[in-house]
Order: C-alpha cells, then structure tokens, then sequence
C-alpha cells in the first residue's frame, strides 16, 4: 500500500506504508519503507520534523509514534505518514478509492 500517492509519472519519493491501512497505529507494527529513484542507501528520515536516527536505511518498523518522512538525494523529501498510538482506530485502505468503488473499513480497538 503507498500513502500518499503521487501524480501519475512524478519522480518522487513516497513512503510505502505496511501493513496498507491508514491511518496507521503504533500496534499494528508498522513498517515504512523509503522509494524513490534517488540515490539508493542514501536516506535519511525525520520524525516530527527533526532530522532522526535511521540514517542510509531504507526500510524500518515504526516503535514510537509520530509523523515520518524521508528524503532521498535526486527525488527529495516525501509527503508525511503519521503513525498514533489511538486505541480506537476506523481504518481504510492507504490506496486511492473512488465513489462508487467496494470497500473494505477496519473499525479496531
């Protein structure tokens, strides 16, 4: 599941939320995932804003809540995710959904 997505095309870098639901929770284990066609191995991710500790990964499992980006050299800095610690969450697929389109809802506690 990619949240948020870009306009079709776009060079970009976007962050690649599992599992695909948003809005993210803390106890669901999430991962994020960095892509873009920048520089590979060369990201760097910040928390809340602040430049934070998990420098040349592409990849990691969330374990404190707040709101995560990254930002790969020659596609730039990424739309945010916020992952939460609320214990009640309504979920919704982290694709596109259209009107008229079926889907699933998530409502967890």
């Amino acid at each position: 599941g990619w949240c948020p997505l870009s306009p079709t095309g776009a060079q970009t870098t976007q962050l690649q939320v599992e599992p695909p639901w948003i809005p993210a929770v803390l106890w669901d284990r999430v991962t994020l995932t960095c892509q873009g066609s920048g520089t590979d191995g060369a990201t760097t991710w910040y928390k809340d804003g602040q430049r934070w500790g998990q420098e040349g990964v592409n990849n990691f499992t969330v374990t404190k809540n707040g709101t995560y980006t990254c930002d790969r050299p020659g596609t730039g800095l990424s739309p945010p995710v916020t992952v939460s610690n609320d214990r009640l969450v309504l979920q919704a697929p982290a694709w596109p959904l259209l009107e008229g389109d079926s889907v699933s809802l998530h409502c967890r506690v």
